[in-house]
This record gives structure tokens, sequence and C-alpha cells, in this order.
């Protein structure tokens, strides 16, 4: 039997590729964006045949009726505090009155549940977003995936290509999880799929430190890259805060340079790292690695 499920925040990157996971499989896919005139939507129901709703998230009575019909809710809406926890309020309580049997909350990173308060605050907001979840009548599934390994090709600094160094904070042997955006939206459609999926699904594509990421980049390149160590994990929190405090942007940027720093805190620090692993719940896949991720990345700047 078709599902119907209904996706948030589809127009962007990781959205786009859910929706486009999500039709590989028996699915009805449904778009909510907040206009009806949204090019990014039309090119999506053109494109990949979903269906386009039009519901804002302030407005409870059309973002229920928008819902009607569906059975399950993937939101992959990205933000700070206005969307990650008002939206996704919004949204799970029109899901709720709406019937939706299952809700997935826009989780997508490393293991946020267990950091020290203060440290990210993008991982407190998607905490305080869960306990909602949790006391909500509905099944939910967040799904875990560490950091999206798309960003080692420049967008997260560890790897510095042009001075043949991979940077660590504390530990050059701390692990560390990483997932493709399209190994993430796979394991999402999956899920959304599974009647019987747990509260947690832990997936990570490939584990590594920052030592054997300067291994795979010497083979890579035939050019020796080394460790440069950066200082602790405690010292770039600080740093972090620094930089959050001084920051013109408030906190009204999803990922300024601060935050980026709290990332790697938490990666490094060790608190982030997914503790339950199952990369074999949905059958064996190919997952792609980092060294696939950084010889692609290799590739196309030699072309």
């Amino acid at each position: 039997m078709t599902t119907t499920v209904l996706v948030a925040g589809a127009t962007g990157d990781l959205g786009g590729r859910i929706v486009r996971a999500l039709r590989q499989h028996d699915t009805s896919v449904r778009v909510l964006t907040r206009s009806a005139d949204n090019p990014a939507a039309a090119r999506l129901a053109a494109d990949d045949g979903v269906e386009v709703v039009a519901a804002d998230y302030g407005d409870h009575a059309a973002l229920t009726a928008a819902l009607a019909g569906v059975e399950v809710v993937v939101s992959a809406v990205s933000g700070t505090r206005p969307v990650i926890v008002d939206a996704q309020r919004a949204l799970l309580a029109a899901a709720v009155d709406a019937g939706v049997r299952r809700f997935i909350p826009s989780d997508y990173a490393s293991d946020y549940r267990s950091i020290t308060p203060g440290t990210n605050r993008n991982f407190e907001l998607r905490r305080e977003f869960a306990a909602d979840v949790d006391a909500a009548p509905i099944r939910a599934t967040s799904i875990l995936n560490g950091a999206f390994a798309d960003m080692l090709t420049g967008q997260a600094p560890l790897i510095l290509f042009d001075r043949r160094r991979v940077l660590y904070w504390s530990s050059a042997d701390q692990l560390l999880d990483f997932t493709t955006k399209d190994d993430v939206a796979r394991t999402t459609a999956r899920v959304a799929l599974d009647p019987r999926a747990p509260r947690v699904v832990e997936v990570a594509g490939d584990r590594v430190t920052s030592r054997s990421i300067a291994d795979t980049m010497s083979q890579l390149t035939g050019t020796p890259f080394r460790l440069q160590w950066a200082g602790t994990a405690g010292t770039l929190s600080t740093m972090a805060r620094v930089g959050r405090r001084l920051s013109k942007a408030g906190d009204d940027e999803p990922f300024p340079a601060w935050q980026g720093m709290q990332y790697f805190v938490s990666m490094f620090s060790g608190e982030a790292e997914l503790r339950h692993v199952d990369n074999d719940r949905y059958g064996v896949d190919e997952w792609t690695t980092v060294r696939d991720v950084l010889a692609a990345h290799l590739g196309s700047r030699q072309d």
C-alpha cells in the first residue's frame, strides 16, 4: 500500500535529497511550502512528481489541513530557534491534530543528547524540541548520522588542503562519525517507511580520526599530509563562546563560524560520538566513505 509522506524543508539541500530518495519507493510525497509561488517547490513538483501544499506555520488550521491523509511527516527544516523549535512545534501540533501516525524531526546530526550545556547551540535547540516530541502522542524517530561527510571538502575546515595539514583538538585519535547527505537521505526514506522504527536510528557512513584522514590524504595525493594540533576541545569551546559574544549576527545565523567551532567541540570531546550505530538495519548497503568523498573532491579540483 502506498504511504503518504509529507516533507517540510524539501526545498533545502538535504530536503530535496530526501524527496528524491522517497520517490524511489512506493510513496506519495507531499511537499510543504509557506508560499504556493515557491519556485523551488514548483521544480520539485515538475522534476520529482510530488504534490505541493502551501501553509504558513503560524496558521494552525491551514497547516492541519495540509497534513490531511498524511501518514508520516519528515522534517528537514534548517535554522535557529524560530525554525528548529517554534516552526517544528507548530508542525508537530498540526500533525497530532491531523492524525499523522509518525514524525521524523530535523535532527540529522551527531548525538546531541549528552552534550554539556552551553557548548553547542544548535544541538541544544534539537534537544529542547526532542522533549516536545517525546511528550506528544505520536510515534517519532530521530536520525543521528554524525557530521555530513560532504563538508570535509571545504565547508568544515578540518583539512587544510593547500597547507597539507589535518587539524585536531585534544586527540588525533578521537573517533569521528561522518555520513554523506545522500546516504542520510536514503536512510531517512527507509525510516519513513518503517512503522516499527525505534525512537533513534544511528548510522555512520564512515568512522575515522584526524590521524586516519591525514593518512588517507597522503595516499590520495602522494604528498604527506601532517597532523596539526589546534589546541584542546576546551580551548576551542572558549573561543566559540567569545566568537558568539562578538558576532554581529547574534543568534539569528544558523551556521556562523562559532557554531562550526561548537560542532568540533562536541565531536573532539567525544560527547557527541555515536554509540549504537546500526548501518545494517535496512540491509547491507554500500556506504560512501570519507575516502570516497575526498577522492571525488580531489578529482574535481584537477579537472
